[in-house]
C-alpha cells in the first residue's frame, strides 16, 4: 500500500513542479517583454530620479519663521503662500459636487442595467448582450477621453467633468454590480417563487437583500475614485480644482502647486475616512451587543 501511494505522491509533486517552472518562465518571458515594450530601464531612473527630488523641493514653499504670520504681500508668510485660498476652496467644493453628482446618477442607472444584464436574471438575450457591450465601451474610455469630447461639445466647466465621470462610473458600476448579482444565492428566489412571489418581489426581496451591502460599498468606492478622477480631468478644461492645479503647473507656480496639491490630499484623506465610517454604518448597521442574562435556578 505504501509503494502505489509514494509513487502517486512523487508524481503529483514532479507534474506541480513542472507546472511551476513552465509557468515562472512565461512569467518571466512577458515580465522581461513587456519591460522592454515599455522602454524600462534601471538608467533611466538613475538619472532621472534626481529631477523628480529637485521638482518635489521646488514646490516646497519657502516660509520664513520671521514672516510666518505677516499679510499676503510679504514672502515667506503663510498668507503669501495661500493668496489663492478663496479661489481654490469654491473649486475643492465644487470638485466635491461633481463627484457626488455622478456617483448618484451612476449608482442608480447601474443598479438598473445591472439587473438587465446579469445572467442569472429573466432577460433576454437581445437585451442582455447589447446593454453588456455597452457597460464595456463605457468603461474602456478614459474619464479624460469622455471629458475632451464633452468640452468641445458643451464648453469648459464642471457639466463636461459631469458628463464624463458619470458615464465612465456607469461602465464600471454596472460590471460590480451584475457581477454581484451573479455570485447571489438563488435559494430565497425559489422559496418566494414557492410562496407565489411576483418577479419584482423575487429581484427585490430574494436577490437585492443579498448585493445591497456591495452594491452600498462599491458606490462609496466608486465616490472615492470620481473625485480623485475629477481632479485630473482638469487638464482639458472640465473644471473643479484639478483645472486650478495644471494652471499652477502651466505657469510655473510653484507655491500653488504644493498647496493646491496638500489641499487635494486632505480632501481625499477626509473623504476616505468619512466614506470607510458610512460604509460600515450603513453595511453593518449600529450592532447593539446585548448579553443575555444567565437563568436563574428555581
Amino acid at each position: 500500500m505504501n509503494m502505489p501511494f509514494n509513487q502517486y505522491y512523487h508524481k503529483i509533486r514532479t507534474k506541480q513542479k513542472r507546472e511551476a517552472y513552465i509557468w515562472s518562465l512565461l512569467f518571466l518571458i512577458l515580465y522581461f517583454t513587456s519591460g522592454y515594450l515599455a522602454e524600462f530601464s534601471l538608467v533611466k531612473i538613475y538619472e532621472g530620479l534626481p529631477k523628480f527630488f529637485d521638482y518635489i523641493i521646488d514646490i516646497i514653499p519657502k516660509l520664513s519663521w520671521n514672516s510666518l504670520f505677516s499679510d499676503t504681500k510679504t514672502e515667506g508668510s503663510l498668507a503669501y503662500w495661500g493668496y489663492r485660498l478663496p479661489i481654490q476652496l469654491p473649486l475643492v467644493w465644487e470638485t466635491l459636487n461633481i463627484a457626488l453628482a455622478a456617483t448618484l446618477i451612476s449608482a442608480i442607472i447601474a443598479i438598473f442595467f445591472a439587473f438587465l444584464a446579469a445572467e442569472n436574471t429573466p432577460t433576454p438575450l437581445w437585451i442582455k448582450m447589447p446593454i453588456r457591450f455597452l457597460v464595456a465601451f463605457m468603461r474602456t474610455m478614459p474619464e479624460v477621453a469622455f471629458a475632451f469630447m464633452f468640452v468641445m461639445a458643451f464648453g469648459i466647466g464642471p457639466f463636461a467633468g459631469f458628463l464624463a465621470l458619470t458615464i465612465h462610473a456607469i461602465g464600471s458600476l454596472t460590471k460590480l454590480f451584475y457581477e454581484a448579482i451573479e455570485t447571489t444565492s438563488d435559494k430565497p428566489v425559489k422559496g418566494l417563487q414557492a410562496t407565489g412571489a411576483n418577479g419584482i418581489a423575487q429581484l427585490r426581496y430574494g436577490v437585492w437583500t443579498q448585493i445591497k451591502p456591495l452594491v452600498i460599498a462599491y458606490t462609496f468606492m466608486r465616490f472615492e475614485v470620481n473625485f480623485r478622477q475629477s481632479t485630473i480631468l482638469g487638464i482639458v478644461g472640465a473644471g473643479g480644482i484639478g483645472q486650478e492645479l495644471m494652471l499652477s503647473i502651466k505657469l510655473d507656480r510653484y507655491d500653488q502647486v504644493s498647496i493646491t496639491l496638500l489641499i487635494i490630499i486632505l480632501v481625499v484623506t477626509l473623504i476616505d475616512s468619512l466614506s470607510g465610517k458610512l460604509r460600515q454604518l450603513v453595511v453593518e448597521g449600529n450592532q447593539l451587543e446585548y448579553k443575555a442574562e444567565p437563568l436563574k435556578q428555581t
